[in-house]
């Protein structure tokens, strides 16, 4: 009865983990389309020059992508606020400016 157990725990968790694997891929696949359309956008903003606002704002930013956007700290918060002023039309996320800011 322990083996019948055994196997079919271990089988629930072989499916459970395909089907995480397979909802990994699409997830990926939908973010490097949303990232292919502001790539442009977001490296206009993050790459033009010495910008000391999106300088300061790589510590936070790192942070920010390594919590998955739950820590947010204030140097990012200017800059996002930067980016979004000079770039009004930009559609990024949050966690797109913040992995271009880190980019530079």
């Amino acid at each position: 009865m322990k083996r019948l157990s055994l196997l079919a725990a271990v089988g629930v968790f072989a499916l459970s983990g395909l089907a995480s694997a397979s909802s990994f891929i699409a997830t990926t696949d939908t973010i490097g389309a949303s990232l292919a359309n502001s790539v442009e956008g977001t490296s206009d903003v993050s790459s033009g020059g010495n910008d000391k606002v999106l300088l300061q704002a790589q510590d936070d930013a790192a942070s920010f992508v390594a919590s998955g956007g739950a820590i947010r700290g204030v140097r990012l918060e200017a800059a996002l606020a930067h980016i979004r002023q000079q770039q009004p039309a930009l559609s990024a996320t949050d966690m797109q400016l913040a992995e271009a800011i880190l980019a530079r």
